[in-house]
């Protein structure tokens, strides 16, 4: 979770900059190399002892904040600067913003996720489960770990348009929370995370178009009231 909150900061300060390039329609050819760069980079950074992983995510995280929002202002890339950094921030009012070229783009994005998940799901399990004895054993762990990173900046990325930047670690962590209130195993909890992922991004997608509502809030929102009712039913058979 926090090195999804901390890419997705770092997805926003490279989106100031295309804004500010004029690279409006290619801006993820920039913003997916310098977003996966820093999902690198922040991996590397956490093995330093002496600076914790999580101070690593927080500078990271409000430095790239800071500088793109200064970009922003120093050189706006339109005369409605509040308006592209809140469609920056917090994502497209309307999924119809969406190109149809990013929209293919999302597609074969996730299948190749999908694809590499599932080759190596038995060493992914091994690394989350245990770091410590998958590296005893002779597995990769660090290798497993930056295939983590980059798959979590690809997710950043391709979420970013329709969700926003602040809103898009809620679209990481809240399936998987709310999915662990119920089961218990890892593959339980993962397959179920994204069936619940699918089916509250369709109904927040459904009830935007409906009531009219900004696309990346009114998710979130479904994944929230998502979490409460996990919650209240592990609470009743508690």
């Amino acid at each position: 979770s926090y090195i999804g909150d901390g890419l997705s900061h770092v997805a926003f300060g490279a989106m100031s900059i295309a804004l500010v390039l004029g690279m409006i329609q290619q801006k993820m050819y920039l913003v997916f190399p310098i977003t996966t760069v820093a999902a690198i980079l922040i991996l590397k950074s956490g093995q330093n002892k002496r600076v914790q992983g999580d101070a690593i995510v927080g500078m990271v995280s409000t430095g790239a904040l800071a500088l793109g929002y200064l970009l922003m202002n120093l050189f706006p890339p339109t005369a409605n600067i509040s308006g592209d950094v809140c469609s920056t921030l917090f994502g497209s009012t309307s999924i119809l913003t969406l190109s149809k070229a990013e929209v293919w783009l999302c597609v074969i994005a996730s299948i190749i996720v999908l694809i590499i998940f599932v080759m190596l799901y038995p060493k992914i399990f091994a690394v989350t489960f245990d770091e410590n004895f998958s590296k005893a054993t002779g597995l990769k762990a660090d290798q497993i770990n930056l295939i983590l990173a980059v798959i979590i900046a690809v997710i950043v990325v391709l979420a970013m348009n329709l969700v926003g930047s602040l809103l898009i670690s809620a679209l990481v962590i809240f399936p998987a929370l709310s999915v662990m209130q119920l089961f218990k195993s890892f593959k339980a909890v993962l397959i179920g995370a994204a069936v619940l992922s699918e089916i509250c991004t369709v109904t927040g997608m459904l009830v935007a178009i409906l009531c009219s509502t900004p696309v990346g809030a009114t998710i979130v929102t479904v994944d929230i009231i998502a979490f409460i009712i996990c919650w209240l039913i592990r609470a009743m058979k508690a």
